[in-house]
């Protein structure tokens, strides 16, 4: 996710607590969603879509809060 801020993404995750939760909540996600598709945890495709809205709207978050670090010059 956001390869041309992976450098920013490693200094946010180190110092910016909420930055580092939203983070590991979304690769959470990602991996819960994969795990689902894949069958390898029971669930419905309304369960499914439910959860990849909630990690769009993570990675919205996280890509305001990098585009923010990024003008601030962090």
């Amino acid at each position: 996710m956001f390869p041309e801020y992976r450098q920013l993404i490693t200094q946010l995750k180190s110092e910016n607590a909420h930055f580092s939760a939203l983070f590991q909540r979304h690769n959470d996600l990602d991996q819960e969603i994969k795990n689902m598709e894949d069958g390898i945890v029971p669930s419905s495709g309304a369960n499914i879509e439910v959860l990849k809205k909630e990690k769009l709207h993570l990675k919205d978050k996280l890509y305001g809060l990098l585009k923010a670090a990024e003008k601030n010059g962090s």
